[in-house]
């Protein structure tokens, strides 16, 4: 079975750099506390690394 990623968004994307907006948005997340659920993946990881200090990463 695939490890899952549990994302939640905990920091605004508002006053960020267009370009982590954007990963956020790719991401699915639009609300504060939203928490999304993604499968492992180098891509996944590289996105939520470049967010690191946005949002909160848990392993299922």
């Amino acid at each position: 079975m695939a490890k899952k990623l549990k994302v939640t968004l905990v920091k605004s994307p508002i006053a960020q750099v267009p370009k982590n907006r954007l990963t956020v948005a790719a991401l699915g997340l639009k609300k504060l506390n939203q928490v999304k659920e993604y499968e492992d993946s180098a891509a996944v990881r590289g996105m939520l690394k470049q967010v690191a200090h946005m949002v909160k990463v848990e392993e299922i």
